[in-house]
């Protein structure tokens, strides 16, 4: 038996970090220590538990299979340590020094973590958010507190256990270049006429809803040219006949001069954006304070349509 008063459960809070993280460096920034102080818990750790905890493979450092085995009662034992101490947290955004981390395409963040900062800018001057790029396992991404929120259409997520909220919708239009398109009506003939610019997401590459969507009724399109973000978009559509699929919002905040925007021939559903996290940061009060935050943000977004 361990006696538990000569052990710093200090330690725990760190092990938690590491094992989410899988990175000393990002474990460190986490819990805003040094690199080297967080070296040092986890040679203390590896003493503690007689394990090396994490091996480096190539580049990366790789959980050993006793520390994969901690990483679900120890996240559960801080979770109930926070639950104990949850009534008397208190967390105060003009001084507090957190970091947080969401997961989101680069659409949700030009659309909702943008006007996000602004805000926090002058309520919460001390709060570092960083931005990762989404997941193709969201459930694992939040288990393994690899990020605080993550910013996802229903539509992808499908039914979850995960607490979540809505955020905002958006619809998908078609962009043309008007110099090349004139005023002629977009029926469907036409539509799969044209050359198609498809973008993807996520760093699976996988088709955005749209798209996945035409792909599953069978509509043949001349794709011609792919990319990775939407942000491209109207700088490869200008000058061209490509035609693409964006949704309104984003359209929004693009240089869209000279470009058409018009209606889908072929009807595509509209997607809806929600907000996701690990149940045990349901309670957590800097938690819930950030979803307050992206909450509101989301519902202040202009309602203008630009189709």
């Amino acid at each position: 038996m361990i006696d538990l008063r000569t052990v710093d459960l200090n330690l725990l809070v760190d092990l938690d970090a590491l094992l989410a993280t899988r990175s000393v460096t990002e474990a460190a920034r986490r819990l805003n220590l040094s690199q080297s102080a967080m070296s040092g818990s986890l040679a203390r750790l590896r003493k503690l538990f007689g394990d090396p905890l994490m091996v480096r493979t190539g580049r990366n450092l790789t959980l050993t299979s006793r520390a994969e085995a901690l990483v679900e009662p120890v996240a559960e034992i801080l979770r109930l340590v926070d639950g104990v101490l949850a009534e008397k947290s208190e967390f105060a955004p003009a001084t507090a020094t957190r970091s947080f981390s969401i997961s989101a395409s680069d659409y949700a963040t030009a659309v909702v973590v943008a006007p996000l900062i602004r805000t926090l800018s002058a309520e919460a001057p001390h709060i570092t958010i960083n931005v990762r790029p989404r997941a193709a396992d969201v459930p694992s991404l939040l288990r393994q507190e690899r990020v605080d929120l993550v910013i996802e259409p229903r539509e992808t997520m499908g039914p979850s256990p995960l607490p979540n909220a809505p955020l905002f919708s958006d619809r998908w239009l078609c962009m043309l270049d008007a110099s090349v398109h004139d005023g002629t009506a977009l029926d469907p003939e036409r539509y799969l006429a044209l050359p198609h610019l498809v973008y993807s997401i996520g760093q699976d590459l996988q088709l955005n809803l749209a798209d996945r969507h035409l792909a599953d009724l069978g509509v043949q399109r001349r794709v011609e040219l792919t990319i990775e973000s939407f942000l491209m978009v109207p700088l490869l559509i200008r000058g061209t006949s490509l035609v693409s699929l964006v949704l309104e919002r984003s359209a929004g905040l693009l240089p869209i001069t000279g470009l058409r925007l018009v209606e889908p021939p072929i009807p595509v559903p509209e997607i809806n954006e929600a907000m996701y996290w690990n149940p045990r940061n349901t309670d957590d009060a800097g938690h819930r304070w950030l979803r307050s935050r992206v909450a509101a943000t989301a519902a202040a977004l202009d309602d203008g349509r630009v189709g």
